[in-house]
């Protein structure tokens, strides 16, 4: 898919987003909508997936650690025709099965139930690691978030990964730079985020990541480094496409109302 198309479907897909937010009156709009580039790229470009298909044995596997930013990933699913995206009507409803966080075999697509920050980097390790020692050739790709990286299962699973020499797994931190109710470098100095990553043994690179020529470039040169598993910290805005809500932390909780609709959609399509 041509350049042009990504943007327009990245578009469709924040479109998406801002709809089942505004109607389940649910947060984490803003976490949703920094990931969105990022998750088009891999789900349109870059993955070895079929949505007919969607546990085939050789299957890329995308593991949303960060499992409060799951709106994006549903959208993303039901327009890659995972699941029919009238599913996506019943967001965070009583008895949907699309909730709030991602939950494994809800809907197609979904490869592990996320939310607890912390966690999917040790999934994904295990995964990984499987592939490895069975000789198979997909990758596994873990999407965390920048504030994420404070907690200390993060490091441990970063070193197995090392240790192993799991060039099959790419982490991807979405650096948004907000956590709940602070910019991330004021609750911990991440500043220094890819030389920590290179410390652990991983290749790593700092990328835009609303830009998709840059987005598909890095990814599609994965591993950086034989033997080493491969770090892509994509510099985000949060909010993005949105002049209303990019950037300010009261959309970490918050979610929009029904008489802003037709004024943040104007916003997307201005900023397309």
């Amino acid at each position: 898919m041509d350049l042009i198309n990504l943007q327009k479907k990245a578009l469709e897909i924040r479109e998406k987003i801002l709809n089942m937010h505004t109607k389940s009156n649910e947060s984490h709009i803003g976490s949703s909508l920094s990931i969105t580039d990022i998750l088009t790229a891999l789900y349109f470009e870059i993955l070895n997936i079929d949505p007919l298909r969607p546990y085939k044995e050789n299957r890329d596997r995308l593991i949303l650690s960060k499992g409060h930013a799951a709106s994006a990933l549903y959208a993303v699913l039901a327009k890659r025709k995972f699941f029919d995206e009238e599913i996506l009507d019943s967001f965070a409803e009583n008895g949907s099965k699309i909730s709030v966080h991602p939950e494994r075999f809800s809907v197609a697509g979904i490869e592990a139930s996320t939310g607890s920050l912390g966690h999917g980097l040790s999934i994904g390790v295990g995964i990984a690691l499987s592939a490895k020692k069975d000789n198979k050739k997909f990758k596994t790709y873990v999407i965390m978030s920048d504030g994420e990286c404070e907690e200390g299962s993060v490091w441990e699973a970063s070193i197995s990964a090392s240790r192993f020499k799991l060039d099959n797994l790419i982490g991807i931190v979405d650096k948004n730079k907000w956590q709940a109710y602070e910019r991330t470098d004021e609750i911990q100095n991440l500043s220094l985020l890819k030389s920590k990553w290179e410390s652990f043994g991983w290749s790593c690179v700092e990328i835009n990541g609303h830009d998709f020529s840059e987005i598909i470039q890095y990814l599609k040169k994965v591993p950086f480094e034989a033997g080493k598993p491969s770090m892509i910290l994509a510099d985000t805005i949060k909010g993005k496409g949105i002049d209303e809500i990019e950037d300010k932390m009261e959309w970490h909780y918050k979610s929009p109302k029904q008489e802003q609709l037709d004024i943040f959609l104007e916003s997307l399509r201005r900023n397309s």
